[in-house]
């Protein structure tokens, strides 16, 4: 009877009690540590916890972060990533099972905003954000921009100093925003939206100075990098300085490494626009040139021929007014391109004027030339030779009779037709008789 009373338990513990007593020797003995391991089992809960298993070549280690802390993870947590976790060891009571509270999770030889930077980068990717064939070019001649910045940071500052060193004449609108810290992305996509809602935005700069990564990191998130790819107006990115690069820069339409480039480019494009008219101007003025110059050098060889000294003075009289058109053409070249000087915002109205008063004076002066050539056509010696009409030479065909005074009895004279001629002897000369006369002589034999 002692032995069965000395065998009997002095005290029996439920399983609750014994759970419980394992539960308060390890959350004393280990009440805050950093485990290093690889995620396996990964689930995230509709609650919003993650559950996951920590191993390496021999053991495993149960792991739960609860959603207060999950939602603070910046990259996407997943199986046979290396990790580094800092919690507390706890005992979930219901299945008597030990697992680690997680607080703070690091992917191991990274950051974790690096890790999450070239995760999002390489979704988005996949997806065709950065497909250059979708970027969207600026506008020729941008009249209007929208800014989404803080109004108080350097990024406006250096944009506004850069336009007014150039004497850009743009019209700026800002829509501001925080450009770090919590709710900044919320704000940057509402201005990306509001912009691309408007008729008249020409082009949109998205960005801010420069700073670390934890600082530009709103311009990594990836509903702003949604919000460009959506948005109808070519955006500029221009984040930080020339070695910063974010989400926003690979998927924007174009990256300015500052904002103070993202100014430039938007000059550039009307420099560009003044630099093709004046180009188009050249060419028209030497087009022009070169025509007229044709047309005199015809001109000149008709004057030079030898039946056409009557009309010498005559065709001179024409071409001086060719050269006053062509002076006249000069200076409303001038003055046009002066006027585009002073008011650049009318540009393209101008250029269209500039082409179109070229086109017609271009127009009326080959009318011109056209009526002169055929006037001088049918003046010509050869049309009137065609009709059936002769001139006669003197001296060996060196001299055109142009008077009956010229011509003396028994002189040898040439008679030339339209084609051929011949030779022949003055017998008489009638000064006195009128070629309506002679016609009148033929008509009665008939």
């Amino acid at each position: 009877m002692e032995s069965e009373a000395a065998a009997s338990p002095e005290k029996i513990y439920t399983v609750s009690e014994i759970t419980r007593l394992i539960k308060l020797e390890l959350e004393t003995q280990f009440p805050l540590l950093w485990v290093e391991g690889e995620i396996s089992g990964f689930r995230k809960a509709h609650s919003g916890h993650l559950y996951f298993t920590l191993k390496d070549e021999a053991c495993q280690l149960h792991a739960v972060m609860f959603r207060s802390n999950a939602q603070r993870v910046p990259f996407v947590m997943e199986d046979g990533l290396q990790v580094v976790c800092r919690g507390q060891i706890n005992v979930y009571e219901p299945r008597g099972q030990y697992q680690l509270m997680v607080e703070v999770i690091e992917p191991k030889g990274k950051g974790a905003l690096q890790l999450a930077f070239e995760q999002l980068k390489e979704k988005l990717k996949k997806e065709g954000l950065f497909d250059p064939s979708k970027k969207k070019e600026l506008p020729l001649l941008p009249k209007k921009v929208g800014i989404v910045t803080s109004p108080r940071g350097a990024a406006i500052i250096d944009i506004l100093k850069t336009l007014e060193r150039r004497f850009a004449s743009l019209h700026l609108l800002i829509f501001p925003v925080k450009v770090q810290g919590k709710g900044a992305s919320e704000e940057i996509v509402e201005g990306i939206d509001f912009f691309s809602s408007l008729p008249d935005i020409d082009v949109i700069i998205v960005g801010r100075g420069g700073g670390s990564i934890e600082d530009l990191w709103a311009f990594n998130e990836e509903n702003v990098a949604r919000a460009i790819h959506r948005c109808l107006v070519p955006v500029i990115s221009a984040v930080g300085h020339e070695i910063d690069f974010t989400i926003s820069d690979f998927v924007a339409d174009i990256r300015a490494s500052t904002p103070s480039v993202a100014a430039e480019l938007l000059i550039e494009t009307e420099q560009s626009f003044l630099e093709r008219i004046e180009n188009l101007e050249k060419r028209i003025v030497h087009l022009q040139q070169s025509a007229i110059q044709g047309q005199k050098h015809r001109v000149i060889e008709i004057i030079h021929h030898q039946a056409f000294q009557g009309f010498r003075v005559k065709l001179l009289n024409l071409i001086q007014r060719v050269d006053d058109s062509e002076l006249q053409a000069r200076d409303i070249l001038q003055n046009l391109k002066q006027k585009m000087a002073r008011d650049r915002s009318q540009t393209v109205l101008l250029e269209e004027k500039t082409i179109s008063a070229l086109k017609s004076m271009v127009q009326n002066l080959q009318g011109t030339w056209t009526k002169l050539a055929a006037e001088l056509h049918n003046l010509s010696p050869l049309n009137i030779l065609k009709k059936g009409f002769a001139l006669c030479w003197k001296d060996d065909g060196r001299s055109a009779v142009l008077r009956i005074e010229e011509i003396k009895e028994a002189e040898e004279m040439i008679v030339s037709f339209y084609r051929g001629d011949f030779s022949c002897t003055v017998q008489s000369v009638d000064k006195e008789r009128s070629i309506e006369s002679r016609i009148n002589r033929v008509k009665s034999k008939k």
